[in-house]
């Protein structure tokens, strides 16, 4: 069973989230807050990281800036999921090294396609 770790501050979103991937048959972990959540990444060491870009105390690119700097965690999938859908996130968060980009709200379809893809299946 693969592991997805949520980084997400809204509770509602990150239980809806956690909903949705656990029906399928992925194990959840959910985070709060940015620097709780890196710490969650280096301890757990999950499948695939979903990513707020906006959040307490670390933001998403600032995690996915520490991510890619650290070997452990270079090559971790990482969809970055914000209601920031602006080119210059998107541009800012790529250049950062996001696997994928997906912005609030979102369809569910298109959630699990995107997390199996990321996944290899």
């Amino acid at each position: 069973m693969a592991h997805v770790l949520l980084i997400e501050d809204e509770a509602n979103i990150a239980e809806a989230l956690r909903f949705i991937l656990a029906r399928d048959g992925w194990q959840v972990s959910v985070y709060a807050d940015g620097a709780a959540g890196l710490a969650a990444v280096t301890a757990l060491q999950p499948d695939l990281l979903i990513l707020d870009l906006m959040l307490p105390n670390l933001s998403g690119l600032e995690v996915l800036v520490a991510l890619r700097a650290a070997a452990a965690t270079q090559d971790l999938p990482v969809l970055m999921l914000t209601a920031k859908g602006q080119e210059r996130d998107r541009a800012a968060a790529e250049a950062a090294g996001v696997s994928a980009f997906m912005t609030k709200p979102f369809d569910n379809a298109e959630i699990r396609a995107r997390v199996r893809a990321l996944l290899g299946g």
